[in-house]
């Protein structure tokens, strides 16, 4: 395993990071506590010091099963949770953003009880709230370094603008944002940011939500209720919508023949090297449900792929279907976000 500067807050972070979305249950299909603990062991095992969480995954299911797997091993790895969304009322669709002080301090306590630590290594905001001043956000932050309860905070799905925003109140340590060969919007604005200022990068999505792990056929269905991409649309983008879908899987083959094959790696093997590649990104989080997928992913923190191999890659991906231009997180995650970008047409 490689290691990598978090920014500027001293800590060395291993450039694959334990995303631990699935384990809410609920999103990606069925998953079970026992497997996922055994799969975060694994990948701590192969050098991961990045585990990261948040409430809204299951309402704090993903927590209690990051706390089992800590339990005697707290102390190796850099803990990340999140705040600033909570639970709606009964029949309202959620989660709901509050990134308002009152919430955080809530929110933080709830998550430090489940994860069952005293201190979390990385507190983020989820989601930019437009009903709470980034000031008051971002000074609730600060509260929750000076009382011990987090060593570092920062913002999840922030545009650089807004970073820039928060960055008048107070160093913003950290951001982390959605980044894959399908996604490439951070790279104008967020990431220019982030380097110049020094702040650490924690990309997720690195394997496309399963896009890019080469494991769908065009025939591929998921599960209405219990699998996210049920809905066709990931973080503003329909990638997974109808002819988008089919039209992605094709490209991914693509990548693999070309690409994955001639190396002797895996489709995802190569979608991870290619996130590494950018030298604003710090860690890339990919999820695992099992030892199996995390042994999967593995070589991928080693492979580096030549300045002909991305290039070939770009050219692929022009015939991507399904991404847009902008990125404008205070929309709704799965509805479409500005401008499609056709396909056949550079990004």
């Amino acid at each position: 395993m490689r290691y990598r500067p978090f920014g500027r807050t001293g800590l060395q972070i291993s450039v694959v990071g334990f995303g631990c979305w699935p384990m809410a249950g609920d999103r990606y299909g069925v998953i079970e506590d026992d497997e996922a603990v055994r799969a975060i062991h694994r990948a701590l095992d192969l050098g991961v010091n990045c585990v990261d969480t948040a409430p809204a995954y299951g309402a704090g299911h993903s927590e209690e099963v990051v706390a089992r797997a800590l339990e005697k091993r707290r102390r190796d790895v850099i803990l990340v949770t999140k705040c600033g969304v909570k639970v709606p009322p009964p029949g309202q669709p959620g989660p709901l953003r509050d990134a308002s002080r009152a919430n955080i301090l809530r929110a933080i306590d709830a998550s430090l009880k489940r994860l069952r630590t005293d201190w979390a290594d990385v507190l983020l905001v989820h989601w930019p709230d437009p009903g709470t001043p980034f000031e008051e956000t971002v000074r609730a932050l600060e509260e929750v370094v000076a009382s011990g309860r987090a060593r570092f905070v920062g913002v999840s799905n922030f545009t650089g603008a807004m970073l820039a925003e928060c960055m008048r109140t107070r160093r913003v340590d950290v951001s982390q944002v959605g980044y894959h060969m399908l996604d490439r919007r951070q790279e104008r604005e967020t990431f220019p940011y982030c380097q110049a200022e020094g702040i650490g990068v924690m990309g997720y999505g690195s394997l496309g939500h399963g896009l890019l792990t080469g494991a769908f056929t065009a025939a591929t269905t998921f599960e209405a209720g219990r699998d996210w991409r049920a809905g066709g649309i990931a973080f503003g983008q329909p990638l997974f919508r109808g002819d988008n879908f089919k039209t992605n899987v094709a490209v991914v083959e693509r990548v693999r023949r070309e690409i994955a094959a001639p190396r002797g790696a895996t489709v995802s093997q190569v979608a991870l090297a290619w996130v590494l590649g950018h030298p604003a990104v710090s860690t890339a989080l990919v999820g695992a449900r099992t030892p199996a997928e995390v042994d999967a992913n593995d070589a991928g923190a080693a492979l580096e792929l030549s300045t002909a191999e991305r290039a070939t890659i770009d050219a692929i991906l022009v015939g991507a279907a399904g991404r847009v231009r902008e990125f404008t997180p205070l929309r709704p995650a799965m509805e479409p976000w500005g401008q499609e970008i056709p396909a056949g047409r550079p990004a």
